[in-house]
C-alpha cells in the first residue's frame, strides 16, 4: 500500500471504530442512565432502537452527499454530527430530548459505514482488499471493546455523563481527514468522466435503482441475514443468557464479552484475507456454516471456561463472515453511486433485522425462559439462510474499483 492508501484506509477504519465506540456507551450505561431520569430500562432501550431506525437516514443523505461531493467531506461530517451529538447527549435535560439526540445520532452513524467503506476499498490496491476489508469491518467489535475500557476507567470517577464527554473525541478525526487523506480515485476518475461527457449525464441514486433493482434487492436481502446472524449471537448473550439464566456476576459476563470480541476481530481479518484466495461468496458461506457446530459449546457448556470458548469460535465464525462484507458490497456496486448503494443496502438489511431480539426473547418465554434454545435455533438458522444467499449470489472480487463501474 502506499502513504495515501494507508492514509485513506485509517481514516475509515478509525471512523466506523469510533462511531461503533460511541453506539456502545449507551449499551454500558442504560440502566445508569434510566436511574438518573427515574424511569426503567425498557423506556431508555427505545434510544438504541431510534439510532438503529435513522442509520438508513443516515446512509441515503451522507451516501448522496458522497456520490456528488466527494467521499471525504462525506465521511467528515457524518463524524462531526456523531461527535457533536454524542457530547450533546452528556447534557440531555430529560428523557425526551435524550431519546431526540440518540434518533439524530442515528443519522450521523448510519452515514459513516457506507462512505468509510467506498472511501477505503477504492483506494485499497485489489490484492489487498480481502484482508483490508475484514480489518475494517472488526472496528466495530473494536469500538465495543474501547467502550467497554471506558465504562471501566471513566464511569467510576465521572459517571454516564462523563462517558458521552468522552465519546466527543472522534471530531478530532475529522483534521486528519481533512489535511491528511486524499479523495478516492474511483470518485474523482467518474467525476472527470462525467464532466468530458458531451451531455454531461450523471447517474443518481434513483435511476440506479430503477434499473439494478434486483441486485439491490438482493443486497438487502443479504444484509438482512447477516444482521439476523450477527445479532442472534449478540444482543441478548451477555445478560439475557449468561447472566439471567446461567446466573454468572456481570463481572464474569464482562470478561466474556472481551474474549468473544478478540475472536471477532481475529475471525473477520482471517476470512477477509481468506475470500481474495477462494471468492466473496464461499468465503461468507463456509464461515457461516462452521459456527453451526459451534452452538453447543455456545449456549451448552457446563463451565465458565466452555461458554467463553464457544463464544469466541463462534464469534470467530459469525464476523469472519463479516469480515468480507465492506469489499464485498463495493464490488457489487455501480462506480457513479458507490456511496450510497452498499450503504443503504447494509442500514437497511440492519432495519429489517431489528427485532431479533424480541424475537429471541419470546422464543426463550414459550420455552420456560431457556435462552440458550432461542439463541441457538436462530443463529443456526440464519447461519443457512445466510449460506444460501452468499451462494446464489454474484462475485465480483477481481473488479477494479479504482478506474471501472463495478
Amino acid at each position: 500500500m502506499t502513504s495515501a492508501q494507508r492514509r485513506a484506509f485509517t481514516a475509515a477504519y478509525l471512523g466506523w471504530m469510533l462511531d461503533a465506540f460511541d453506539f456502545f456507551i449507551l449499551v454500558m450505561v442504560v440502566r445508569h442512565v434510566a436511574a438518573e431520569f427515574h424511569t426503567d430500562i425498557k423506556s431508555v432501550s427505545y434510544a438504541i432502537f431510534l439510532t438503529l431506525a435513522m442509520r438508513p437516514v443516515g446512509a441515503m443523505v451522507f451516501g448522496l452527499v458522497a456520490d456528488r461531493y466527494g467521499r471525504r467531506p462525506a465521511l467528515m461530517g457524518s463524524i462531526l454530527l456523531y461527535a457533536a451529538v454524542e457530547l450533546l447527549s452528556a447534557f440531555a435535560p430529560t428523557l425526551g430530548a435524550f431519546l431526540v439526540l440518540r434518533a439524530i445520532f442515528g443519522i450521523g452513524m448510519g452515514g459513516v459505514w457506507g462512505v468509510g467503506a467506498s472511501l477505503a476499498m477504492e483506494s485499497a490496491p485489489m490484492k489487498s482488499r480481502g484482508l483490508l476489508s475484514g480489518i475494517l469491518q472488526e472496528g466495530y467489535p473494536a469500538g465495543n471493546l474501547l467502550a467497554a475500557l471506558t465504562y471501566w476507567l471513566v464511569f467510576p470517577h465521572f459517571g454516564w455523563r462523563g462517558m458521552f464527554i468522552v465519546g466527543a473525541l472522534p471530531a478530532v478525526l475529522v483534521i486528519f481527514i481533512r489535511y491528511g487523506v486524499d479523495e478516492s480515485p474511483a470518485w474523482v476518475a467518474n467525476r472527470s468522466r462525467v464532466r468530458a461527457d458531451a451531455t454531461g449525464a450523471r447517474a443518481g441514486i434513483w435511476s440506479t435503482l430503477r434499473t439494478r433493482w434486483p441486485l439491490f434487492l438482493y443486497m438487502v436481502a443479504l444484509m438482512t441475514a447477516f444482521n439476523f446472524f450477527s445479532h442472534g449471537t449478540q444482543d441478548l448473550y451477555p445478560s439475557a443468557f449468561l447472566e439471567k439464566q446461567r446466573g454468572y456476576p456481570l463481572e464474569t459476563a464482562f470478561k466474556v464479552t472481551i474474549i468473544y470480541n478478540i475472536g471477532a476481530i481475529a475471525g473477520g481479518m482471517f476470512f477477509g484475507a481468506f475470500s481474495q484466495r477462494i471468492g466473496r461468496c464461499r468465503a461468507i458461506a463456509i464461515s457461516a456454516l462452521l459456527s453451526i457446530p459451534m452452538i453447543p459449546l455456545w449456549v451448552g457448556s457446563s463451565s465458565i471456561v466452555g461458554l467463553a470458548v464457544g463464544a469466541f469460535l463462534i464469534q470467530f465464525a459469525v464476523q469472519g463472515a463479516w469480515g468480507v462484507v465492506p469489499a464485498h458490497l463495493n464490488e457489487l456496486s455501480p462506480v457513479e453511486v458507490r456511496g450510497t448503494f452498499p450503504g443503504l443496502a447494509y442500514q437497511l438489511g440492519n432495519l429489517a433485522a431489528a427485532s431479533t431480539g424480541p424475537l429471541q426473547a419470546i422464543l426463550a418465554e414459550r420455552h420456560g425462559g431457556d435462552y440458550a434454545f432461542s439463541l441457538g435455533w436462530v443463529v443456526g438458522i440464519g447461519a443457512i439462510v445466510l449460506s444460501v444467499l452468499a451462494l446464489l449470489g454474484p462475485e465480483a472480487r477481481t473488479v477494479e474499483l479504482a478506474s471501472k463501474q463495478a
